[in-house]
């Protein structure tokens, strides 16, 4: 079974039958130190992504914040 959702605004698919936070970031290897994480708009705070189960067709948002001057 495979779970189609939107990442980024792009479609993508993965061939696993549940996906959750943590495993979203391995699988597309995001090491950032500083992300804000949302589901269908909410936001997903990180001691929540291993418990966090993205569904079928799913709005997922990765932002990587970048900090500087």
């Amino acid at each position: 079974m495979a779970i189609s959702i939107t990442l980024n605004n792009r479609e993508e698919t993965f061939d696993t039958d549940s996906l959750n936070i943590d495993q979203l970031l391995k699988m597309k290897n995001y090491t950032f130190k500083m992300m804000v994480v949302k589901i269908n708009g909410n936001l997903v705070k990180r001691p929540q992504y291993a418990e966090a189960q993205i569904k079928e067709g799913d709005d997922v948002m990765i932002l990587h914040l970048i900090s500087g001057g």
